[in-house]
Parts: structure tokens; sequence; C-alpha cells
């Protein structure tokens, strides 16, 4: 087993709360001002030592592309400056900066954070040589001897590319009044592909899919989905029917049309499910539903894909240029034993479907993150006999009605910022710093959530902070689990009403009882695994074939920079994306696709040979 390396340690430049900054004594548009234009005079010279003077000791330079073409978090603690160095002395000349302009969307401004931490904050637009950028430096006090303020985070983001017009507003699809062919007749055209291939072939209907497919469009780009269910949407339509998101409809917003103002704060799986239906309708985006692929290969020479797939039994092939993967990180084999003795049923959490089918029964749920506790949940309000939590190892707690204003606010919520300016700003961070700042914010959700964390204790449920006490970010970012975010479930367990075994996993079975590790014998006529999958990149193996899977680099969890692993730049394969992650995540890292996809594909950008990647394996 490969040893973890050691990740990218951030800081916060504290001071005495008396030090706060004071909004009415700082002139922050000043400073801001005289920072932008030696940042601008330094990196337009190429001039690394002097950019480097303008960043604190511990400071970091989040780049979503337009210095690296990928998605790097330079700096930290430990050699920081070091790293940011060795990438400038790579890539500042190659980038071509220039224009630098104060952004007014939002004026520089005194933010106090908290009472031991405040900077200016400026918003800033800038060029390069492949196209235009946002980015957002967050300033505080020079050190004694510098005349000009420290950015303790900058970050730089590509948002467009030079001679590509965004199909959006003024720049619109006007209406065609001199041809014979309909709308419907022109999207039947357009959807059969007849003798001819899209230029990207994406892998998946469901948000990731459909958010990819709808930033393509309107960038030029003929791209068609293609999923295996009879629908769009079934990806959540077909889970078990208790679900429903537990992140806020204000975070979870979609490209181009948002959700309405009577959306329900905590969105029902179904509903979402018709959204993405209606949503890829409205939008005339390409689908093909019922549609398995069943070989794959790819040509180095002529740079593009062969897909054999299989529609409502009739075999096409396509040649797409560049595919994209946005079928999930959940795809692998489901993490469950057989039970050969027992005689009731076993099943994994994806293929649970509701308690109303158990009322009256006994059942075993193996596992205590999101899945198992909704699905207890959902079993105790339809009448099982009796439910019974298996949990093998701690979980993070967190109830969404106290702990999830406090994670959100006031980015995400009634009366915040547009989503898309709300976007910038959380993604401005880096996790390194978010892992430092939401040590704070997780002892604020346990102090907000102490009861509810009592009285789970005292029943057996076992809980942890997560890494570094950093509370329920990292963990979604690292592992994609380990945590629940309470919607009512916890109270059950404190009730009694759900039964509680902890510190033990499933050692095997009788013909009517699971049993225990400890000699536990629990009776049972359904077991219900919520343990997770396996390898997340055997589904792209069964789907692309071997010589692309043995390419692809891990998929989800951390790097050494907090960057997540192989999602939305390389991969490992210099034609194939992963895209991945909740309804937030893939909205804003969409466009960050769909631009390096129409850049590779014009020849603004060569792929891998462009890249300033972090080593493989780092």
């Amino acid at each position: 087993m490969t040893e973890e390396k050691k990740k990218i340690d951030g800081a916060l430049p504290t001071h005495d709360p008396s030090a706060a900054l004071d909004a009415s004594q700082v002139d922050a548009a000043a400073f801001a001002k005289e920072w932008i234009e030696a940042f601008a005079e330094r990196t337009a010279k190429g001039d690394v030592e002097g950019v480097l003077e303008l960043i604190w000791e511990d400071g970091f330079w989040r780049d979503l592309l337009p210095l690296t073409w990928s998605f790097r978090s330079l700096g930290g603690k430990d050699g920081g400056k070091a790293r940011i160095r060795e990438v400038l002395q790579e890539r500042l000349k190659v980038a071509q900066f220039s224009k630098f302009a104060i952004d007014p969307i939002l004026p520089p401004h005194v933010q106090n954070m908290f009472p031991d931490l405040s900077f200016i904050q400026v918003m800033f637009t800038f060029e390069t040589k492949a196209g235009n950028g946002s980015g957002i430096a967050r300033l505080i006090p020079p050190p004694p001897g510098q005349a000009l303020w420290q950015a303790f985070t900058i970050s730089t983001v590509l948002e467009g590319l030079h001679g590509v017009q965004e199909q959006i507003g003024p720049n619109r699809q006007k209406i065609d009044h001199t041809g014979s062919e309909s709308w419907l007749d022109k999207r039947a055209t357009e959807l059969s592909y007849t003798n001819a291939s899209p230029e990207v072939l994406i892998i998946g209907a469901g948000q990731s899919g459909l958010d990819v497919a709808a930033r393509l469009k309107f960038y030029g780009v003929d791209a068609l989905c293609v999923d295996k269910f009879e629908r769009v949407g079934d990806n959540w339509r077909k889970r078990y029917a208790a679900l429903r998101l537990h992140d806020p409809v204000w975070y979870d917003h979609m490209p181009y049309i948002p959700f309405p103002p009577s959306w329900p704060v905590y969105t029902p799986a179904p509903k979402l499910a018709d959204w993405l239906e209606n949503y890829a309708h409205a939008l005339e985006l390409n689908v093909w539903t019922s549609t398995n692929i069943t070989s794959t290969t790819f040509d180095e020479k002529k740079g593009e894909w062969t897909v054999a797939l299989e529609k409502d039994g009739k075999k096409r092939t396509l040649n797409p240029k560049i595919v994209v993967w946005a079928a999930g990180i959940g795809g692998g084999e489901p993490l469950m034993p057989k039970g050969d003795k027992f005689k009731g049923t076993i099943v994994h959490s994806s293929g649970f479907g509701s308690g109303k089918d158990w009322k009256g029964k006994n059942v075993v749920v193996v596992g205590a993150c999101t899945s198992a506790h909704d699905i207890a949940k959902d079993l105790v309000d339809q009448g099982a006999g009796s439910t019974t939590m298996i949990q093998r190892s701690p979980t993070y707690i967190m109830s969404v009605e106290k702990g999830m204003p406090l994670m959100m606010e006031p980015l995400y919520c009634e009366g915040g910022p547009p989503v898309d300016l709300a976007d910038r700003l959380a993604q401005s961070f880096g996790n390194c710093v978010m892992k430092e700042l939401h040590k704070r914010v997780a002892a604020a959700i346990k102090d907000a959530d102490k009861d509810l964390l009592a009285g789970l204790e005292k029943k057996g449920f076992r809980t942890h902070q997560g890494e570094d006490d950093s509370g329920f970010l990292m963990m979604a970012w690292a592992r994609a689990g380990g945590y629940y975010l309470d919607v009512g479930c916890s109270q059950y367990i404190i009730d009694g009403k759900i039964n509680l075994h902890s510190g033990h996993g499933v050692k095997g079975y009788t013909e009517d009882s699971v049993i225990l590790e400890d000699g536990t014998k629990i009776p049972a006529d359904l077991v219900i695994y919520a343990t997770g999958w396996g390898d997340n990149r055997s589904a792209l193996r069964k789907a692309l074939g071997d010589k692309v899977a043995d390419q692809l680099t891990l998929l989800w969890g951390l790097n050494t920079e907090r960057e997540i692993n192989g999602c939305w730049t390389s991969c490992g394969h210099e034609n194939l994306y992963v895209f991945a992650g909740n309804l937030a995540l893939c909205r804003f890292n969409s466009k960050l696709v769909a631009l390096q996809i129409k850049a590779q594909l014009n020849g603004t950008f060569k792929g891998n040979a462009d890249r300033c990647d972090l080593a493989v394996g780092a």
C-alpha cells in the first residue's frame, strides 16, 4: 500500500483583536490600487521575485487555469514561497498576464472575518495570452520595511477565451426566418447524428453531464450526452424514495437556469430528477437515453475516439475528439459481503427503494453515514418492525438546521449575492486555507449542536470532528463520505426508535440473523449495506477499456495541494475529462472544463503538454 504523502498546510495571518482593521480608518481603495498596479507591472515584466514580495510569507495563490492550465494551490507553510517561485519561473512569462483592473462588481473593502483576522478584499480582472480572467486578492498590512501590502490569498480564474463568445444574452441565437426546416425537424436532425459524430461525447446525463453539455453548447461545441437510464434524471429518480438534497437551494443552482424562488430549501430527489429532464429540454441539449457503451478505443495518431454504442437495440459508432466521463464517482462495485446462509434479503443502499416494502419486518442497516441514516429513518417512518444501525467507525454529525447556516452564510442564503459572485468568492481561498477557516466554523457548529452530540454519545454513537477538527467540508472533498448532515435521524437514535450497535462490523449470518464481530446476533429479514463503493475507476475501466483506465490518476480525494484528484483538469489521458461533484461544484467547474475543451479543439491549448501539473502521485 502506497504511503499517503503529507499535504500542504495553510495558515491564517491572525492578529490581536485590538489590531483589527477599521474600515473608517483604512483607505481600502487606495491600498488595493497600489497593490494591483505593482502586481500588474511585475507580472508583465516576468519579475518573479517582485511578485513574491507582494505575497505573504505563508500565503497562497490558487490558480484555476490562467497561469498553469491546471488547478493548483501554490504556497502555504514550510517553503510555500519556493513552491510559488518554481511555478512562476516556468509559467509567468508564458501566460502573458496583462490589462489588470479592479473589478467594480464588488469594490475593495475591509473585511473582518473573525476578531483576529481582517484584510482588504479586492476583486480584479485581467487578460492572458489565451483569454480573460478574474481574480481576488486579500491584502494584509506590509511587514516592517516594506511599503506595499501583501496578499494572504490570490486567486486567478479563466473566464473566457480570445475570439470566443458565450452565446447568451446579447450573443444569443437569432431567429432564422429564412430556413425551410421547422424547429422540431431541426432538433430531430441534431439529435440523430446521422452520418455524423459530436465533437464531445459526455457519458452520463445527470447534473454533471448536463452542466458540461450546456456550457459547451453555448461555447459553440457540439456535444452529445449518453446515459444508460431510460429518462434524464433517473440517476436521482431511481434511488431510495426518502432521498433529498442536504445542501440548500441557494448553493445548488445550475448554469443558465436557476431554481425558481418558490423552490424548497432542500430538494427531494424525484423533484430534482424532473428538473434535470426539463433542463435538458429547455436548453436543447442533445441526449441519448437507454444507451450503453459496448466498446471504446482511442487512436493516438488521429486524436479521436471510436465509441461503439447500443441505443434501443440499435448499434451506432461515434468518433468524438474528446470524451467526458460524467457518470459520477460512486460507480465502482458496491462494498458488501455475501451471506450464503442467510434466508432473508441482502441489498446495497443503491438497490434499496422504500421502507413501505418492509412494514413490520426486522431490518439491519450496516453503515452510519448519510445513506444509512436516511434509509433507517425512512424504515421507522414506514413502520418497520425493528430498525438497527451498525456503526463500524465514528461519524461526523452536523445538524442541517444549526450547522448549515454557519457554513453557508453569507454567500449561499436568502438575500445572498448572485450565485456566480458567491462562487468566485468561495472558490478563491483554496482548500488549504479553507481547512484553517473551517476549524473555526466546525468549532462553532459543535457548540451549536452540543445537546444533539451529547444525546448521541449517551446512546453510544461515536462522533468525531474531521481532520484536525476541520469538520465536514474536508471530509467531503477527501472521502466523499464519513459524515451525516442531520435532518432528523439523530433524534431517532437518541429516542431509541433506531437500535444502535457501535464498534463492531458484521462477521457472518445465521438463516435469520446477522452476527456481529463481538458475537451479538440481531434478527433480520433485510440487511442493507450503506457502505459505499470500491475503486471508482472500475466503472471507467469497464466502459473505456484497460488501456485508458491504466493511464488514469486517482479520482477524487485530495492531492498534496488539497486540490481534488483527477477531476476537471488532467485525469491522465489527453482527450478525457472526468467530471463529478455536487451541484455547486458542477455549476462552477463546468465552465472551466468547457473552456479547456473549447481551447483544445481550436488549438489555443495543447492539452497536457501545456499544463503545469502537480507531479503524478503528489
